[in-house]
């Protein structure tokens, strides 16, 4: 840890799963001679009265990506309790998900309340108290470990017998209690710079958005004579633009029968929806043409792609189509193919449908249930907006491209700051919980302010 901390002064051959060497007095131990391990249970959700007026606290998986459970997910019945295999857990315990989606599973969380929860978690109640708050520390830095136990990143499930062979450290109590407040206080310091940089992030976006917006919309003269657009949407516009909607100046989804197919073993790009991200289009997969031709989405190079489906269109997965396989792709039926016409700019179009305008209005109309909604095709053609001529338009991409490269310069370089917090989280829990660092003498710092107050 860049020497800031110190070692202890023996140590041994741990004997202990995922680390080498331990202080020579630590100990180790499984999970399940440390704590009492069981899974929680589901009441009937056909039984409406189980899950209305409840009483009784009761969590599903996803409370384990707070961390510190302070809140249920919700209340069951008392009856529910009694006819389900439910189970009380009690205060400062933990929970590990078993399952679920994506990163869920192998997650710990510690309980600020007494609690009942699903099947698909279970509690680890420890024998001595002290030994949760470190555990917990413990199981978080082993995390992918823990996945890898089953399966990985596969659906398989962990269990209750996989948790009770999980191997610990074991300190003596006063260590356990040390190295506990000392990652709370410490990690709570690195959460909170992370945090400032998100906001940071969240800021340097706003003003992304704002530069776009304004350029697409207003033009980049401030003195230009402005009109009223006629369109309540679009307000005050540059009196020399034109008012147009997009079926004028760009075809939505070529038909694919303007291809002159000599061969049909030629190769072609082939683009699945989640490899079209803002402005990024990931080239790694080509098929032959026969394979794609019925089915599948057709375009060419510098056609604008654009996702439909909710919620890569809500993260602007737009981009223009470049570099190609012999300059022709297809995709999946989610994508929109756009191309302009000869009097629009490709460049400016593709920074004119990020506008908050068209995004709102676009969202707005989507049609569908739930993870299917999609922006409808004939919103999308009967948009309207003020188009400049085409060298303004020209002008105007020029610009952005430069503004916009700058800021996401600044985005990755705050992104990459929030990697390294990261990293210097992970290695300093690590190192606490395995004492590659002794902590025993470590005190919590004294403020500024509290220093004051006690000379005060």
């Amino acid at each position: 840890m860049n020497g800031r901390y110190k070692a202890y002064g023996e140590y041994k051959e741990s004997g202990v799963e995922w680390c080498n060497k331990l202080p020579l007095k630590w100990k180790g131990s499984n999970l399940r001679w440390l704590s009492y391990i069981y899974a929680g249970g589901t009441p009937s959700k056909n039984i409406l009265d189980y899950w209305e007026n409840g009483i009784v606290p009761w969590i599903n998986s996803g409370a384990v990506n707070q961390g510190y459970v302070v809140t249920p997910s919700t209340y069951i019945s008392k009856v529910a309790f009694e006819n389900s295999s439910a189970k009380w857990i009690p205060k400062d315990s933990l929970v590990v998900a078993l399952a679920g989606q994506g990163k869920t599973k192998g997650m710990v969380a510690q309980l600020r309340i007494d609690t009942t929860c699903n099947q698909s978690m279970a509690a680890i109640v420890f024998k001595k108290s002290i030994h949760s708050r470190y555990v917990f520390w413990w199981l978080r830095s082993n995390y992918q470990n823990i996945r890898n136990m089953s399966g990985g990143d596969l659906r398989d499930g962990l269990n209750l017998e996989i948790l009770g062979d999980i191997q610990c450290p074991l300190p003596s109590d006063d260590e356990c209690f040390k190295i506990s407040i000392f990652l709370d206080h410490e990690t709570a310091k690195i959460d909170t710079l992370i945090d400032k940089q998100q906001q940071l992030i969240e800021l340097l976006k706003e003003k992304r958005q704002a530069v776009i917006s304004h350029a697409v919309t207003k033009g980049l003269d401030p003195d230009v004579p402005m009109k009223d657009s006629g369109v309540e949407w679009l307000g005050e516009v540059p009196e020399h633009w034109k008012i147009t909607s997009t079926k004028y100046v760009a075809i939505l989804n070529p038909n694919k029968s303007e291809l002159k197919i000599n061969n049909m073993l030629n190769l072609c790009s082939f683009v699945s929806m989640e490899k079209i991200k803002l402005d990024s289009l990931v080239l790694d997969e080509d098929k032959t043409m026969i394979e794609v031709f019925n089915g599948y989405t057709y375009f060419r190079n510098d056609d604008v792609l654009m996702a439909k489906v909710t919620p890569c269109f809500e993260n602007k997965n737009m981009v223009i189509a470049k570099n190609l396989t012999n300059g022709i792709g297809f995709g999946t039926s989610e994508i929109y193919v756009l191309r302009c016409k000869s009097n629009l700019n490709k460049e400016y179009f593709l920074y004119r449908i990020q506008e908050d305008n068209f995004m709102e209005m676009a969202i707005a109309a989507m049609t569908g249930a739930g993870g299917l909604k999609r922006v409808p095709a004939e919103m999308l053609n009967s948009y309207l907006f003020a188009m400049p001529q085409y060298h303004e338009q020209a002008k105007i991409a020029d610009f952005l491209d430069i503004k916009i490269s700058k800021i996401n310069e600044m985005l990755g370089l705050q992104q990459q700051q929030i990697e390294l917090l990261k990293e210097r989280r992970t290695a300093l829990i690590s190192a606490a919980v395995t004492g590659k660092i002794d902590v025993r003498d470590w005190q919590v710092p004294v403020t500024q302010t509290e220093s004051d107050e006690v000379m005060a």
